[in-house]
């Protein structure tokens, strides 16, 4: 079926330029859920031409997706174009991916009718138990959750699954809860406050602060020492740490807050690797594999740390090889076109070697072991 074909078989309608996933109320949903069941079986049982019908999706590759660059504000994210493809019971290598969409609609369908949520992982758990023959592992889950997203343009939070919040919040911020509940999360000590997977209930949020900047931090290990060092009151600031590459719900609470606070800088301290590079673009601009959602999430956040003009003061046994898959993730950003072309081909740095560099010389910087250095001095 051809790509115009598939566009105007597609079931729910969405913007002439931009794919987006709506935010829907349980019924709205359902009803959307009822009408994929309908189109089918109306395929299925017609009397001149019984067929099994396709799913038509928004294809969520690097070749659909788009940079779109905000015209009031400084916020870019990633979006995904008209450009579809197919799950379909007859081709033998789709087959199994076809069912598991229906399957993931299934018990989405039961959950919003039970007015329940779900994790992703209790959702995996669920799948295994009731069809454990098309679910072996929580990565097809994953991508079945967003084909039916692509289905029916609506956020994975709409269908009744939550956040696997692995995020954690300190400093000069106070938070209170639609129950009136109160954190003051300079109180919080190293450990910082847990990020809640519910996104109705961060939306809610009454954030108040009087920071000047808000911190991401990538290590886990570096975001527990600025907080018992309690950086924050030195420099009046928010710590933010997803311990890695970003979960949805804590990409969710800092839009939130920079929605809030639009003049507060948003700032990274990443690790100077492709895997610091890729944490602060999803951060920036969102995720392919989710583009559907990129812009609900994205946020204007600037690289803080070190540059290729900075390795001449790093002494040697800090840097440490690249390994195959930190070569493959610079490979994908390269090809992306999400970053400028003079980040990746040089012309940052004085030398011209931003990028060149770390990938000639094969070496990137440990963070811990500098800020170690740098307190210790």
């Amino acid at each position: 079926m051809a790509e115009n074909d598939l566009f105007k078989f597609s079931i729910f309608f969405s913007h002439q330029n931009l794919c987006y996933a709506d935010i829907l109320p349980p019924l709205e949903v359902g009803a959307r859920i009822k009408v994929a069941v309908l189109n089918f079986l109306k395929i299925l049982s017609s009397p001149s031409t019984p067929a099994i019908s396709d799913l038509p999706l928004v294809c969520r590759k690097l070749s659909n997706s788009r940079l779109s660059h905000g015209l009031l504000t400084d916020v870019s994210s990633i979006f995904l174009s008209h450009s579809f493809c197919t799950r379909s019971l007859m081709r033998e290598n789709a087959a199994k991916a076809f069912v598991r969409v229906w399957k993931v609609m299934e018990i989405c369908f039961q959950i919003l009718t039970e007015e329940k949520r779900v994790t992703q992982r209790e959702l995996f758990y669920k799948l295994l138990c009731h069809s454990p023959d098309y679910f072996s592992s929580q990565l097809q889950v994953n991508r079945s959750i967003q084909d039916v997203v692509s289905l029916l343009r609506c956020s994975r939070f709409s269908l009744g699954i939550m956040a696997s919040s692995r995020g954690l919040i300190a400093g000069r911020v106070i938070l209170q809860g639609p129950n009136q509940e109160v954190v003051d999360c300079s109180a919080c000590g190293s450990s910082g406050h847990p990020i809640s997977g519910d996104l109705d209930y961060l939306d809610k949020l009454s954030v108040r602060t009087d920071a000047r900047y808000i911190i991401v931090v990538e290590k886990h290990a570096i975001f527990q020492r600025l907080a018992e060092d309690r950086m924050f009151h030195h420099i009046p600031s928010i710590l933010v740490t997803a311990k890695g590459y970003p979960d949805i719900a804590t990409r969710f609470l800092l839009h939130r807050i920079s929605r809030n606070f639009p003049k507060l800088p948003i700032l990274a301290l990443v690790d100077w690797n492709p895997a610091g590079l890729a944490i602060l673009c999803t951060f920036k601009f969102g995720s392919i594999g989710m583009g559907l959602e990129a812009y609900r999430y994205a946020c204007n956040v600037k690289w803080l740390g070190m540059r290729g003009d900075d390795l001449e003061l790093i002494p040697e046994p800090s840097l440490v090889p690249l390994r195959p898959r930190d070569l493959q993730i610079a490979k994908s950003l390269n090809s992306s076109g999400i970053l400028p072309v003079r980040n990746l081909q040089g012309g940052v740095g004085k030398n011209g070697s931003e990028w060149k560099e770390s990938r000639n010389r094969g070496i990137v910087f440990s963070w811990i072991r500098l800020l170690g250095k740098i307190h210790s001095t």
